[in-house]
């Protein structure tokens, strides 16, 4: 595909001292598959995703770890791509991921899953659903209870565990359908959660997998939250910055690779 010209997006944040990370309530990760970032940031079939990058930071120097998919969502969940280079299924780990560390800290992790077909569900590709992109699945020491189907996603964002994955099935996470599909999804999904966010002190994050065919895997990441001042961060971030982040914010040990990876803290407002 050809690369556009530089798309449009968020006037670029005004410079300042990065603040201490806040704690959010909630916290939801959406991942998202297989797009170059100047596909989705301003481009017209991206037109939800690029208003929640226009209300949040978005990351014009954001990078997925290798390819292909699977090692990337294990390496945002835990640190590390587990010796994992392929998309293979299944497999099974007993090392620390950011469930047990969330659960060590009395705090609640849970992953949805869209078309998973039910709670702690261990099969690989049955329907639209890739156990590939659900990275809890495959640790044995977290609970099958963890594993949900999207249609488990609370009405009531207030019911929602500290930090949540959702995972979109293989058509409206991009990955067998187009950007438009996958946008339109987020915004029947997301904007009820974005907008209780905003006035519950909780967040939202958005990014990809790995890139279609950037050279340097670069992709879209998008932070959206009442603590998040808006703009666009030209710094470098990756799976692992991102995790470090999360750890961070709930006071978490850092896990594998993240140990290496700076937090992300310049994006912040002081105390409201």
């Amino acid at each position: 595909m050809a690369a556009c010209a530089s798309p449009a997006g968020p006037a670029p944040a005004a410079p300042g001292p990065a603040r201490a990370l806040p704690t959010p309530d909630h916290v939801v990760v959406v991942v998202l598959e297989n797009h170059n970032a100047e596909e989705i940031i301003g481009a017209p079939d991206a037109l939800y995703l690029t208003s929640l990058a226009r209300q949040g930071a978005v990351f014009s120097d954001s990078h997925a770890i290798t390819h292909p998919s699977q090692p990337n969502y294990l390496a945002l969940f835990s640190g590390d791509t587990q010796g994992i280079a392929d998309d293979s299924c299944p497999h099974s780990f007993a090392t620390p991921n950011l469930g047990t560390e969330l659960a060590a800290a009395h705090l609640g992790f849970a992953g949805y899953s869209e078309d998973l077909p039910g709670t702690g569900y261990a099969g690989c590709f049955p329907g639209h659903y890739d156990r590939d992109h659900a990275p809890w699945a495959d640790f044995t020491n977290l609970p099958g209870s963890v594993n949900l189907p999207y249609t488990q996603f609370p009405a009531d964002p207030a019911r929602l565990p500290t930090v949540s994955f959702v995972i979109p099935n293989l058509c409206n996470d991009m990955h067998s359908c187009d950007v438009s599909t996958g946008d339109a999804w987020l915004r029947t999904n997301m904007v009820g959660y974005v907008s209780w966010a905003h006035a519950h002190n909780s967040l939202l994050v958005i990014t990809f997998d790995e890139s279609e065919d950037s050279p340097s895997n670069q992709i879209a990441t998008i932070v959206a939250g009442p603590m998040v001042v808006p703009g666009d961060y030209g710094e470098y971030v990756d799976h692992y910055r991102v995790l470090r982040t999360l750890e961070e914010m709930y006071r978490l040990p850092p896990l594998g690779q993240s140990r290496r990876a700076a937090p992300i803290a310049d994006i912040w407002a002081g105390p409201r």
